[in-house]
């Protein structure tokens, strides 16, 4: 039976392939995934959660587009390697956001075309009583 990803196996899925550096398929990706989550789950496994799928894709945009690299030393290549996975990483939760403010908008309109009010949207959840579970 394969192993379902938790959302800490996914975000560890995402930050390997932040900083991906070599040749990538899907056939890789899962067996690099079991230094990171301990297992190698499936092609399909990964590929059914959005976050991977558009890490997966960014990276293969990364790698066809990455330049030939420059005699450094090794001090600046390191830090060259850390800036550029910080991008890596900031342009990867950009397009994650604005997937998310696409879905915000989404359900405004479902919510304004029901008649739901603001006052409805942002009232409180209720408590939780501790006593009754």
């Amino acid at each position: 039976m394969a192993k379902h990803l938790s959302d800490r196996d996914i975000e560890r899925i995402v930050g390997l392939l932040d900083g991906w550096q070599d040749k990538l398929s899907w056939a890789i990706l899962s067996k690099a995934c079991l230094r990171v989550i301990g297992t190698t789950p499936a092609r399909q496994t990964l590929y059914r959660f959005q976050r991977i799928q558009e890490a997966f894709k960014g990276t293969k945009e990364r790698l066809k587009l990455a330049p030939t690299e420059v005699k450094t030393p090794p001090s600046m290549r390191v830090a060259m390697q850390r800036i550029a996975r910080l991008k890596i990483e900031n342009d990867r939760l950009t397009r994650e956001n604005n997937c998310l403010l696409e879905q915000l908008v989404v359900w405004q309109y479902n919510a304004a075309i029901r008649g739901l009010s603001r006052g409805d949207l942002n009232r409180a959840l209720p408590g939780i009583d501790l006593g009754n579970t």
